[in-house]
């Protein structure tokens, strides 16, 4: 099994997983709401979020991991932490137990400013690639529209 090193402050990354066995993660439009509520609250107070896109059996994140002291977790407990959250609530929803996502969460580093803005690209892509829309400007579920709009974010 593949060690993933543990997210550091200050640094940039891709984040992504996907449903255990690819399953859905998001049946209805609730889930895709409380799964950002769930994000607001506990990564926004430790990560700089540049894009997202919720696919419906997997997501993608590019965030800096804000330069905080943490009290107790590190920063890759709190996107587990939260993982988790959302893992309770959607079973307790569908009436399932066990793990929803694939372990460990997936990261990539990202180095360079050409690797970060080619990442935006494939994060909003995503729906194109999956079939889901034709243009990023179509797809609910993804920071797209919010990039190109000159109203003030978070």
């Amino acid at each position: 099994m593949k060690t993933l090193l543990p997210l550091e402050h200050s640094k940039y990354y891709h984040i992504y997983n996907r449903g255990i066995n690819s399953c859905t993660l998001f049946r209805k439009y609730e889930n895709y709401e409380y799964f950002l509520k769930l994000y607001a609250d506990y990564i926004n107070p430790i990560a700089e979020t540049f894009a997202w896109c919720l696919m419906p059996n997997h997501f993608h994140f590019i965030v800096r991991i804000k330069n905080t002291p943490l009290k107790q977790a590190t920063p890759s407990q709190v996107f587990s932490n939260f993982f988790n959250a959302y893992t309770k609530a959607y079973n307790k929803s569908q009436n399932r137990h066990g793990a929803l996502f694939e372990r460990p969460f997936k990261r990539k580093e990202i180095h360079t400013v050409d690797y970060f803005l080619d990442s935006i690209v494939y994060v909003h892509n995503n729906p194109i690639h999956h079939n889901l829309c034709e243009h990023p400007a179509t797809y609910l579920w993804s920071s797209y529209k919010t990039i190109l709009s000159a109203k003030k974010t978070n």
